[in-house]
């Protein structure tokens, strides 16, 4: 991943300096394993300790053999003297590699999770505080019934923590291991060294292995951020929608110094939620390759490895950094609960309409048909501009007189769409203190009963 998108601490985890650090440590593990069962002299443990990684004398050696764990085992040898006939025994160059790459995909996975912590908190945090603010449901894009602006937020907050535990479940299957010899039968290691090595890692021990780990675990690790990404897509177009000039109803974050275009000086462009879009692409596609991966030759060949060189360190940064890309995106989204609820009386309050429909229903005991297709008609002439739907029911003696002054009103009375929304709130533990604009006090469970929008529990 190009710097511009890669968190430091993921740049630090996938960089030469960190992964022949880590290949190192399982080097040294090994041996001490080795001597745990009596192949290795416990006493040249010490100088095997005070082996030397030379970046410069490595990369020499790559040139010259082609092979860059062959590489890193000579050089680290020529630091050791004759003590260094102990290193690599018995190993295969995977499970030096697989190993290592184990504890940089746990250790990236741990930032992500951080991060999408900080997201689900924001997301909390911002669906408790607009909880009661009132705005346009759309569906196909086009207006629906009212809903609030915090459960609008508390539905990307609900997605953001089922990625969290999907991601974790993956980083559990990532977190293996494996020692064991050429083509995973042990032949040439101790299971005891293995299990030594992974357990002074913190890494589970593959119960079985070819050569390499098996990279269904890897697939399930980056399809799991593709996922999570896509989630963050959603969230990102949301917002981006919203910031359409003609609806206007939030606005991602915009400094003071900040420039939209360099030609037009009024623009104000969703730049962050499309980067967010734009990642979650390039995402999709790792997760394809990852998938590719999966399907090797017999016990082992190396489609994958350069593949993997590419993908799984640009995943995990291309996933933290959109991840924070999100959470200061939802910190400081603008919210202009005005042109909210303008679009909620839109046509004079055409959105009312099922209210209406539902008390000819349940009060009036108007045959469906009947009473959807008179409804249906007062919303086409406020639509069309006649008058506001209010007003054309209100004019509508046959609905006057079914439903009378009082339940009329009720059945025109926003308040209705906020009946369960508390409901949600308890279910996901989220705070129903407070939150956001609302006209009145909410009203009672039987107002929404008798509008027909279902608030009676069956």
């Amino acid at each position: 991943m190009i710097p511009r998108y890669t968190p430091p601490e993921i740049a630090e985890i996938f960089s030469d300096e960190s992964r022949l650090r880590r290949w190192l440590d399982i080097e040294l593990l090994a041996s001490e394993g080795w001597a745990e069962i009596g192949m290795v002299p416990q006493d040249v443990l010490p100088a095997l300790r005070r082996a030397k990684i030379d970046v410069e004398r490595i990369n020499q050696l790559e040139a010259e053999q082609g092979h860059d764990v062959a590489a890193f085992v000579a050089a680290v040898q020529e630091t050791l003297g004759q003590e260094g006939r102990f290193i690599h025994l018995g190993l295969t160059s995977s499970d030096i590699v697989d190993t290592a790459l184990a504890t940089q995909l746990r250790d990236a996975a741990a930032i992500i999770d951080k991060d999408a912590a900080a997201l689900e908190q924001a997301l909390a945090r911002q669906a408790e505080k607009h909880r009661l603010t009132l705005m346009m449901g759309r569906t196909h894009g086009v207006h629906a019934e009212p809903l609030t602006l915090g459960v609008k937020l508390a539905n990307h907050y609900d997605e953001v923590r089922r990625s969290r535990e999907r991601f974790r479940t993956a980083t559990a299957e990532i977190a293996v291991g494996q020692i064991s010899g050429a083509v995973g039968t042990h032949t040439s290691v101790s299971p005891l060294v293995e299990e030594h090595v992974c357990k002074g890692l913190d890494l589970a021990v593959a119960p079985a292995a070819t050569q390499v780990l098996a990279r269904d675990r890897h697939a399930s690790f980056v399809s799991t951020m593709a996922i999570l990404a896509a989630v963050l897509e959603r969230l990102a177009t949301t917002i981006r929608l919203l910031q359409i000039t003609e609806v206007d109803e939030a606005e991602e974050p915009f400094s003071t110094r900040q420039k939209g275009s360099s030609a037009m000086p009024h623009k104000r462009n969703p730049i962050l939620c499309e980067r967010i879009c734009g990642l979650a692409r390039v995402l999709r596609g790792y997760a394809m390759t990852s998938l590719d991966n999966v399907a090797l030759w017999h016990e082992r060949d190396i489609s994958h490895s350069s593949a993997e060189r590419v993908i799984l360190p640009d995943a995990c940064a291309a996933t933290a950094y959109s991840l924070r890309l999100a959470t200061r995106v939802v910190t400081g989204l603008r919210i202009k609960p005005e042109n909210m609820r303008t679009h909620i009386d839109a046509f004079g309050g055409v959105v009312f309409s099922q209210g209406v429909l539902g008390a000819l229903i349940t009060h009036a005991a108007w045959p469906r048909e009947k009473a959807y297709r008179a409804v249906q008609e007062l919303a086409r002439r406020a639509r069309d501009g006649e008058a506001g739907f209010r007003e054309l029911v209100d004019r509508d003696d046959e609905i006057r007189s079914a439903l009378g002054d009082e339940r009329l009103q009720r059945a025109l009375d926003v308040q209705g769409f906020l009946h369960h929304i508390d409901d949600t709130y308890k279910r996901l533990g989220l705070s129903t203190e407070g939150g956001g604009a609302s006209d009145s006090e909410p009203v009672a469970q039987e107002l929404a009963v008798e509008a027909g929008l279902g608030g009676g529990r069956l």
